[in-house]
C-alpha cells in the first residue's frame, strides 16, 4: 500500500465537514464557535496589554527625559562656582550636545488665595527652549520667550492656583535675612507668562520655572548653580557616560542619570510586563484548552466515520492529520482574528477610550492617579510575534493529543456496534 502526501486534498475536505457539521449530524459547531473565540479574545487581550505596557514605558521615558536632565552634575555638599568653566569642560565629551546650569528651590505659591507647593528650577532662556517636552506641548500656552519678564508653571499648578497668562502669583521662600528666630521668608510677584505641560501629572502640578538670574536671587545662590544638567544625543547612552562626565567636571564632582532616579519605578515596571505575559499566557492556555474540550468530543462523535475511513485504506497518520487540521485550523483563525482587534485596539486606543468616556460621562482616566493624561499604546513587531508564537504554539501542541487519539482508534472496535 503507498502512503499518500501528507495534508492531502482530501484530508483538508474531511476535516473542514467536520468543523462546520452540526450538532445533529454530530459535529461540535457550538463546540467550535466556544474555542475560536476564546482563542480570539485571548490573543486580543495580549497584544493589547503588550500594547499598554509599551506604550506606558515609552511615556514614562519620554517624560522624564523631557523633563529632567540626561545626566545631572553635582558638587557634594555644596554649590558650583565656575559652572561656565566645568561646562565648557563636559561638552568636549562625546555624545553630550548641551550643558547649562540650574538653581533648584522649593517655594509656596499664592494666587487668589489658594497656596501650592512649586518646585522652582532657575534656567536660561536659551537652556529651556532645548526641552522639547516643555517648549513643543501639545496643552502649552503663553509665549516662552517672555520668561525673562515672568514665570512659567506646569498646566496642573496653573489650574490649582487659579491662574493662566498675564495673571500675577506670589512666591515665598525662606531665604530671607537671618534673624534671631530663623531664616526670614522673601515674598516676590511674578506674572504667569507661560503654561507648559510635560505630559506627566506629577511633574506639571509643582514645576516652575525663572530665569537664571531670578532664581540665584531669591535662593541666594549669587554666581553659583546648584547643579548642571547634561543633554546626550542619545539618552540609552547616559548609563554609560556618567561616570565619564563627572570624571570631565573634576573637582570631586559626581553625576547621576535620569536612570538613577526613576530605577525602582522602570525595574517594577520591567516584573509587572514579566507578571502580565504570565497570567495573559494562562488565559491563552486556558482558551486553547477548549480546542481540547471539542476535538476529544469529534473524536467520540466520529468514531464509526474512522473506522470506515481506516478499513477504506487511510492510514493512521491520515486520520491524526485530519484530526490535527481540525483543532490547530481553529486555533490559528482564533489567533488571526485576535491578532487583527488587538492590532485595531492598540491603533485606535485614543478614540476607543474617547468613547468609553463620552458613553460613562467622563472620568474613566483620572490623570492625578494614573500620572500621565492619555492612555498610551505602542505596537511592536516583536509583541505581536511573541503573541502569535505563544497562542499557534499551544494551540497545535494540545491538538496532537486528540489527533494521535483518533488516528490509534481500533476499527474494528469501532464498527462492533454498527
Amino acid at each position: 500500500m503507498t502512503s499518500t502526501r501528507p495534508f492531502a486534498k482530501f484530508e483538508w475536505m474531511i476535516a473542514w465537514r467536520y468543523i462546520r457539521a452540526k450538532r445533529a449530524e454530530g459535529g461540535i459547531s457550538v463546540m467550535t464557535w466556544i474555542s475560536l473565540i476564546g482563542v480570539t479574545l485571548a490573543v486580543f487581550a495580549l497584544i493589547a496589554t503588550l500594547a499598554v505596557r509599551s506604550g506606558f514605558r515609552a511615556e514614562f521615558v519620554d517624560t522624564i527625559a523631557g523633563a529632567y536632565a540626561h545626566v545631572t552634575v553635582q558638587q557634594p555638599g555644596g554649590t558650583i562656582d565656575d559652572y561656565e568653566g566645568v561646562s565648557a569642560r563636559i561638552l568636549e565629551q562625546d555624545h553630550v550636545t548641551d550643558v547649562f546650569p540650574l538653581v533648584r528651590g522649593q517655594a509656596m505659591a499664592n494666587a487668589s488665595g489658594r497656596l501650592g507647593l512649586a518646585d522652582i528650577y532657575g534656567i536660561r532662556l536659551e537652556d529651556l527652549k532645548v526641552s522639547d517636552a516643555i517648549v513643543e506641548s501639545d496643552r502649552s500656552y503663553g509665549n516662552i520667550d517672555d520668561l525673562p519678564n515672568g514665570i512659567a508653571l506646569g498646566s496642573e499648578l496653573a489650574a490649582n492656583l487659579g491662574v493662566t497668562i498675564g495673571d500675577r502669583i506670589e512666591i515665598t521662600t525662606r531665604s530671607g535675612a537671618a534673624t534671631p528666630m530663623g531664616q526670614s521668608t522673601r515674598r516676590n510677584a511674578y506674572d504667569v507668562v507661560y503654561i507648559f505641560s510635560t505630559g506627566r501629572y506629577q511633574i506639571d502640578e509643582v514645576r516652575a520655572y525663572l530665569p537664571l538670574d531670578v532664581a540665584q536671587f531669591i535662593f541666594n545662590r549669587d554666581g553659583v548653580a546648584d547643579e548642571l544638567a547634561v543633554q546626550l544625543d542619545d539618552i540609552t547612552l547616559s548609563e554609560g557616560l556618567k561616570q565619564s562626565i563627572a570624571d570631565s567636571a573634576g573637582g570631586g564632582m559626581w553625576a547621576y542619570s535620569w536612570e538613577d532616579r526613576v530605577r525602582r519605578y522602570l525595574r517594577a515596571l520591567t516584573i509587572e510586563d514579566n507578571v502580565m505575559f504570565i497570567i495573559l499566557s494562562i488565559l491563552v492556555l486556558v482558551a486553547s484548552m477548549n480546542i481540547i474540550s471539542g476535538l476529544i468530543m469529534l473524536v467520540k462523535n466520529k468514531g464509526r466515520d474512522v473506522g470506515i475511513l481506516r478499513t477504506m485504506g487511510l492510514t493512521e497518520g491520515s486520520i491524526m492529520r485530519v484530526f490535527f487540521i481540525c483543532g490547530a485550523g481553529i486555533g490559528t483563525i482564533g489567533t488571526l482574528c485576535g491578532v487583527v482587534l488587538g492590532c485595531l485596539f492598540a491603533i485606535y486606543i485614543d478614540q476607543i477610550f474617547s468613547f468609553v468616556n463620552f458613553v460613562s460621562g467622563g472620568g474613566v482616566w483620572d490623570p492625578s492617579i494614573r500620572g500621565i493624561y492619555a492612555v498610551p499604546a505602542e505596537l511592536h513587531l516583536s509583541d505581536v510575534l511573541k503573541s502569535v508564537s505563544l497562542s499557534l504554539g499551544l494551540s497545535w501542541i494540545i491538538t496532537i493529543f486528540p489527533a494521535r487519539r483518533a488516528a490509534r482508534m481500533n476499527p474494528v472496535e469501532a464498527l462492533r456496534y454498527e
